[in-house]
């Protein structure tokens, strides 16, 4: 392929969104560029605090599990107060978070800040992904989601790299770091960033029409929409258990600590260097064949831990799996704005990021104990099978929930060709998708 080919490829991912979603996406990077508190949390308690690392994990821990409770709460306020007072308010408090752990010393009030930030921080992604299916046609969203994940990765590896340069200023230094640039994130959306919840509807007479109530309780009750939150959940706990078994695994192997961080600095080159092709490869495909197939990416790439012995195996392990990862993200978050509600789509988001909370808080310690206890064969091995089920799900139970219906494929094309603005990421309604209770 041609630079020039290369170059045309590289405008055509990145042309024909609306300039918020740039606002967007700078917040994005901008946040995530100063994100060094989960990055070092572990080596300050541990090594500038000289606490166990048993309560470095519970920390950690405690992270993700304010995060169960900050997704849903997180939509609630999307869909009632807005996107935009959703986003500053959650980011402020993150940004207060961090700046507290640059002050408090006692161990429970760490612990106790810690599991607020995780609700803050947690909180603000429901708005995010129902600002973008608000903004972006229909027939960008996914594309849109990728790049938006493309600017969260690129910035947590400027953290990564920038962090440790700046390790000799001192923890809380990075902290507070970690707080401006949070602080300066709800500065570009307060600023740039327009509302973009949807209007309440009107009759023919101008008045308001009364919008079916849509509760935590309702989304739960969309079967489709719960098919698909319980489908991530399993794809979760496989990406999430190699942070915790990859570095036991390859120790108990042998092999030294630099040589895990070698390996998974893998996961964040790939992105950065191939998320833009991989969404142009996968653009327009049908989303239940890709999340079918990151599924069986991510079943092969931990189950084929157990099979490596040696850096460069292990490495290749982490691309498989990270492929599947590139794959799987932008399109559960598309297919989770396809089957909401426009008036409900913070909720919806809020329930599906409860499962990456979820998967968050039990993964590290069901690896742990697995590790321990059977040993490392039997987690890869329950990894590959857990991804193959998931797999298996999403052909078996999400082929007609999540199918193009060929007006919109020829809707969407139409606007493409004459340059019309094609409508925001439209929802499935309940007459429309078989099953759905309010989807």
């Amino acid at each position: 392929m041609s630079i020039d080919s290369l170059r045309r490829s590289a405008r055509a991912t990145v042309s024909g969104l609306p300039q918020g979603f740039w606002w967007l996406w700078l917040s994005t990077l901008v946040n995530r560029t100063g994100a060094f508190v989960l990055t070092f949390l572990s080596l300050y308690l541990t090594v500038e605090l000289g606490h166990s690392a048993w309560f470095a994990g519970l920390v950690v821990a405690l992270h993700g599990l304010g995060g169960v409770a900050g997704s849903p709460l997180g939509g609630m306020l999307t869909d009632r107060w807005g996107r935009r007072p959703t986003m500053v308010s959650m980011h402020l408090a993150a940004a207060a978070c961090a700046a507290a752990l640059a002050v408090v010393t006692s161990a429970w009030a760490i612990a106790a800040v810690v599991l607020l930030m995780g609700v803050a921080m947690q909180a603000v992604r429901p708005s995010i992904n129902a600002t973008i299916a608000d903004m972006v046609p229909a027939h960008d969203v996914r594309r849109a989601y990728a790049l938006n994940y493309w600017a969260l990765n690129l910035g947590f590896a400027i953290a990564s790299i920038g962090g440790g340069a700046a390790m000799f200023l001192g923890y809380r230094t990075l902290f507070v770091v970690d707080a401006v640039a949070t602080t300066l994130c709800a500065l570009i959306v307060f600023l740039r960033l327009p509302e973009t919840r949807p209007e309440t509807p009107t009759d023919t007479a101008g008045e308001p029409v009364a919008e079916e109530r849509v509760s935590m309780l309702t989304v739960l009750r969309d079967a489709p929409f719960r098919t698909l939150v319980l489908l991530n959940l399993l794809v979760c706990l496989v990406f999430t258990a190699p942070w915790i078994g990859l570095p036991l695994t390859m120790a108990g192997q042998g092999l030294s600590p630099s040589s895990y961080g070698v390996v998974i600095a893998v996961n964040g080159i790939v992105i950065v260097g191939f998320q833009l092709l991989v969404n142009k490869l996968t653009d327009k495909r049908s989303p239940v064949v890709l999340l079918s197939l990151s599924s069986l990416l991510f079943a092969f790439g931990t189950g084929a831990t157990a099979l490596a012995g040696s850096p460069v195996a292990f490495a290749a392990t982490v691309i498989v799996w990270t492929i599947g990862e590139m794959i799987h993200v932008p399109t559960n978050a598309a297919a989770t704005a396809r089957l909401a509600p426009e008036h409900a789509r913070g909720r919806y988001q809020g329930v599906m990021g409860m499962s990456w909370a979820v998967a968050a808080f039990v993964a590290p310690i069901g690896a742990g104990a697995i590790v321990d206890g059977p040993g490392p064969d039997v987690l890869w091995a329950a990894c590959a099978a857990i991804g193959v089920v998931a797999a298996v799900g999403y052909s078996i139970r999400l082929r007609k929930a999540l199918c193009e219906e060929p007006e919109e494929v020829a809707a969407a094309a139409g606007a493409v060709r004459t340059g019309e603005v094609a409508p925001a990421a439209g929802p499935v309604k309940a007459e429309d998708a078989p099953s759905s209770v309010s989807a």
